[in-house]
């Protein structure tokens, strides 16, 4: 059942068309992932379905019982109260009537007012109290602000004393834990680091209702969503899955339109050629021939579908303008601290040519000031940083604080490589998507991925072979991203990388370096691999804990039978997903092979036909026992996960 329906909705400015004709429906526990490039209207869409916007035409429905949550209204109103505190208002309810139980319990033991009525109310008060988790918001409370990496030296912060990061986390716990039935969640990972990612995952995960999420990070989509919908060229469209399914649902489906365009023009063509063939001749009969051919001609271009450009995105290489030697960077004991605050020691990091590094850690651990410290910008308490011979830097500066906002991009550039001249430093700003008159545009006036693009043309064109990259992706769309992992698998040089983004370290990552207050822990491939290794870890410390319990009168197979349960678990799942990707797969070519029998190539060819015909009975008996497959696959997961729930 539709909780939200939104129809044919535009919208539009004097100047351009943002979108039209959105459609689409959520349905309750949807878990929608909302993609697009950048300025195709997705924060506009969120505003017009809250109500804060008007569109020009179409229109939202939902159902009246049901109720939005959105950052905007749990913004961080009360300066003066304390972190905790602020988040502990949205239980304001629950408070209420913990404060009434108690009330109502001091009047019954103490014989005051009517028994039989303090003891009715007793049971309605706490009957709703529980209902509406009163019991666990205390836990959860403590819980969210943990998970989203707040101290329980910030607890007791006010509020108006934290960053703008800080706020933006604290209204992001408060709007989770709001109760509404539909979550807009506009960029949820923004400024949180890893650990909290993977909370708000979870928390995602277990909740019951329907979230609808703008977000440019693909390994949480892939995490939390079920289905995506995608804005492009003004136009939406639904798919169910995943980020990558989506993707590669899409590229078929583009492969498909494009290949089927291709034959169709091949074949107007061929009508067309028949026609000036019959013109030429010139009798009568010939005449009739070609009209009659000009109509089948006519309406096939009327059918013809054009299939949408792709987006432009940019072009660009690194090339590093001479080589390093073997050893690009040697840090020694490296220690820092700041205002009697230990960041780290004891850092040790050897990195060799054409490396590709991570280095991962909690927010405030001082990944930025590690970096900045390599660059010689500030200076470490104690340990040696020792650059190889030949190696030339280049540093991408996550706050771009390298950039002057008050020139215009053909400025910033060229100011910086005054031996270009103005038709190269245009040229390039080209490939960067910066053409006409934009070019001219001041930097303040411009988007963090605007200016994000400006930082890495003047990295392209410095020729670095050592590139210190700090959250590169932060402010891309995910086109510029992949454009960007793709242009960074062909650089020739070496790379040391402070990322959050858990799909491009993936994609890049030879080695990962965890920085803790007591220097680097060091994982030999990419981000999959340290979850794996880390997971083994935690297995590791659990094992130790069971084996503690056992002495103390647990029962000794109890820890194996959970393990060996989780594992069963695991593989059912994996069995779901690739049976669920087999019938996708044997659907779409079932649509394939039906449009063959229908095309002309079949209807003029008996064997063709019969092939076809073939192929297509093997199809639905394939996918009616993909079917049968994927019903009991998913009984014996259901089995399983109350069994995990019993054990948990």
């Amino acid at each position: 059942m539709a909780v939200l329906t939104v129809s044919n909705l535009s919208k539009k400015f004097v100047e351009r068309t943002l979108f039209e004709n959105i459609s689409f429906h959520l349905e309750k526990g949807d878990k929608v992932g909302l993609i697009g490039a950048n300025g195709v209207g997705k924060t506009t869409l969120f505003k017009i379905i809250t109500g804060q916007e008007e569109q020009t035409s179409g229109g939202v429905s939902k159902d009246k019982n049901l109720t939005f949550g959105y950052m905007e209204q749990h913004s961080c109103s009360t300066p003066d109260r304390t972190v905790y505190n602020e988040l502990l208002s949205v239980f304001e309810k629950q408070i209420k009537d913990e404060k009434r139980l108690e009330e109502i319990s001091f009047l019954i033991e103490n014989g005051l007012g009517n028994t039989d009525e303090l003891v009715a109310e007793q049971f309605r008060v706490r009957e709703r109290f529980e209902r509406e988790g009163g019991l666990t918001y205390v836990s959860r409370t403590r819980s969210a602000l943990n998970g989203l990496g707040f101290t329980s030296d910030e607890y007791y912060m006010p509020t108006e004393r934290l960053s703008g990061g800080q706020r933006s986390k604290l209204s992001l716990a408060k709007l989770l834990l709001s109760g509404s039935d539909i979550l807009l969640l506009d960029e949820p990972t923004n400024h949180l680091d890893i650990s909290a990612v993977n909370w708000l995952e979870g928390f995602i995960k277990e909740y019951k209702g329907t979230v609808l999420l703008v977000s440019h990070d693909r390994y949480f989509l892939d995490s939390v969503t079920n289905k995506t919908l995608e804005i492009e060229h003004g136009k939406s469209q639904m798919y169910i899955g995943s980020y990558t399914e989506f993707m590669e649902k899409k590229r078929r489906q583009q492969e498909a339109l494009e290949q089927q365009y291709e034959n169709q023009m091949k074949e107007i063509a061929r009508i067309e050629g028949i026609v000036e063939q019959q013109k030429r001749w010139g009798r009568a009969r010939n005449f009739v021939t070609a009209a009659s051919k000009q109509k089948q001609a006519d309406r096939l271009k009327e059918e013809l579908v054009t299939p949408d450009k792709e987006l432009e995105t940019i072009h660009f290489s690194f090339n590093p303008k001479c080589e390093s030697g073997n050893d690009v960077l040697i840090c020694e004991n490296l220690s820092k601290s700041f205002r009697n605050k230990r960041l780290f020691d004891g850092v040790n990091i050897h990195i060799r040519r054409g490396e590709r590094v991570f280095i991962l850690g909690e927010n405030g651990c001082g990944k930025t000031t590690l970096f900045k410290i390599i660059q010689r910008i500030y200076e470490q308490d104690s340990g040696n940083v020792i650059l190889g011979a030949n190696v030339e830097t280049g540093y991408f500066d996550q706050v771009q604080s390298n950039l002057n906002l008050e020139k215009s991009a053909l400025n910033e550039v060229w100011d910086e490589f005054p031996y270009m001249t103005e038709t190269e430093v245009r040229t390039a700003l080209g490939r960067f998507l910066f053409k006409g008159d934009n070019v001219f545009r001041q930097l303040r006036e411009m988007s963090g991925g605007e200016r994000a693009r400006i930082a890495l043309l003047k990295l392209m064109l410095k020729g670095g072979n050592f590139l210190l990259l700090d959250e590169p992706t932060n402010h891309l769309d995910t086109g510029f991203r992949e454009q960007l992992e793709q242009t960074l698998l062909e650089y020739t040089g070496t790379m040391l990388i402070v990322s959050h983004d858990r799909y491009f370290i993936n994609k890049l990552a030879d080695r990962i370096l965890v920085l803790g207050k007591d220097g680097v822990t060091e994982y030999l491939g990419n981000y999959d691999y340290y979850i794996e290794k880390t997971d083994e870890t935690f297995d590791k410390g659990i094992f130790k804990a069971a084996d503690k319990k056992t002495q103390s009168g647990k029962k000794p197979n109890d820890y194996n039978l959970r393990k060996e349960r989780q594992s069963n678990l695991r593989k059912v799942k994996t069995r779901l997903k690739r049976c669920e990707e087999s019938i996708s797969e044997t659907e779409n070519r079932i649509e394939e092979v039906q449009a063959l029998l229908q095309s002309e190539e079949a209807l003029a060819d008996y064997e063709k036909l019969l092939e076809f015909t073939n192929e297509m009975e093997e199809l639905n008996g394939k996918l009616e026992s993909l079917y049968e497959e994927w019903e009991e696959s998913s009984v014996e997961l259901e089995e399983l996960e109350e069994e995990a729930s019993s054990d948990s």
